[in-house]
């Protein structure tokens, strides 16, 4: 071994950013073995790789005690006394046991090692980068497509992949577009990291806003939940920290500039923005826009239900095209929205007194009887 190998350590710590100790590690760890199986299997050596001058030395390892069990791997105290006065009961003794000819197995040993663990450091050093992009938004250049992804060349050359789930119903991809996406997975993989990315996934919304508008960057205005029905349609719920600030003017921009920048990201995708309360019911009513709601009602039995009243020429425009605006109210405000015409205003609140009368002449089942029966059902 020479000063070459020292080199190439020193050369990939720079170009790879590969850590020149953790490679030295291996490559005393790999020879050891190599000694082991070529020249003495019994013996318990170590060893020693000089990183400034590129030697390597192998020494037999043996543990000072008083009667010998183990003569490969001890040495009597009167012998170690021999050797140095200064010796005792459990010190190691290293004796140099390197064979002449163990260079060429040393650098073919070395060699393999450096290039398996700069295979395995650089897999580590990608997957430590883009787990921390996880969630975050990157522009990445469209590569090829396949049955099953559409493969984005990332920054640095990483490839990663976009499910079909992930890729937008009203975009067609193009070898060499630029687009931006979400990181949405990071796994750590034994054939190397695969990094999975996202276009239709709600944070994409999130990331797109706070790239266009400070105040929700700053967390002035926070974006409380999203719906997305990626390419058609999104509800993004939004609440001002500053009661001088309009949460829903602040997204939308003068003229209409920040969210017209993310719809145009979005090749179109409508955008409704509506303000966050922390009243259930106008929120209800928040998240229904653009139609009108006369009144909320809410389910007895169920304290994540409602009944939405609108006026009956609204009724289609409240439920929306194919049930969509229904469906991403419901999904923005968690709870289950049933919507009425107003003109069934009676028969919706004589259905909730019925339901209310029902829950309280429920019978209560005491806890001994409850048992016993479920005794009776198992005997």
């Amino acid at each position: 071994m020479s000063k070459e190998l020292v080199n190439a350590l020193d050369a990939l710590e720079q170009e790879k950013g590969i850590k020149a100790e953790v490679l030295v590690e291996a490559i005393e760890e790999a020879l050891k073995k190599a000694y082991e199986k070529n020249y003495d299997e019994s013996e318990n050596v170590e060893v020693q790789f000089d990183q400034k001058k590129g030697n390597i030395k192998v020494y037999s390892v043996k543990t000072v005690v008083e009667e010998i069990d183990e003569p490969y791997e001890q040495i009597t105290l009167e012998e170690a006394l021999e050797l140095n006065k200064a010796y005792e009961i459990g010190d190691e003794i290293r004796f140099e046991v390197t064979p002449a000819d163990f260079g060429r197995l040393a650098a073919q040993t070395a060699k393999q090692i450096i290039m398996q663990k700069v295979r395995e450091a650089e897999r580590g050093v990608v997957y430590d980068k883009f787990i921390g992009y996880e969630n975050e938004v990157i522009t990445g250049e469209v590569e090829r497509q396949d049955s099953r992804f559409l493969y984005i060349i990332l920054p640095g050359n990483q490839e990663a992949a976009m499910k079909q789930g992930d890729q937008m119903p009203n975009e067609s991809y193009r070898m060499g577009d630029k687009i931006k996406v979400l990181v949405s997975q990071v796994q750590n993989e034994q054939k190397g990291p695969q990094v999975f990315v996202s276009r239709t996934h709600p944070e994409l919304v999130k990331r797109l806003f706070e790239a266009e508008v400070p105040e929700v960057f700053d967390g002035t205005v926070e974006i409380k939940s999203i719906a997305r029905e990626a390419g058609d349609r999104s509800k993004i719920a939004v609440y001002s920290h500053n009661s001088n600030l309009d949460a829903v003017g602040t997204m939308v921009g003068q003229r209409g500039a920040r969210v017209q920048a993310v719809v145009t990201e979005l090749s179109g995708e409508n955008m409704d923005i509506v303000e966050w309360t922390e009243d259930p019911a106008q929120f209800i009513k928040n998240a229904l826009n653009p139609a009108e709601v006369v009144d909320v009602i809410f389910d007895p039995t169920n304290d994540r239900a409602v009944t939405v009243l609108v006026p009956d020429y609204q009724l289609s425009l409240a439920i929306g095209k194919r049930g969509q605006n229904a469906r991403l109210a419901a999904r923005l405000t968690g709870f289950k929205i049933d919507i009425k015409p107003e003109s069934e205003r009676d028969a919706v609140v004589a259905d909730m007194a019925n339901k209310e009368n029902e829950a309280a002449n429920a019978p209560v089942i005491e806890a001994d009887v409850a048992d016993d029966f479920e005794a009776s059902e198992e005997a």
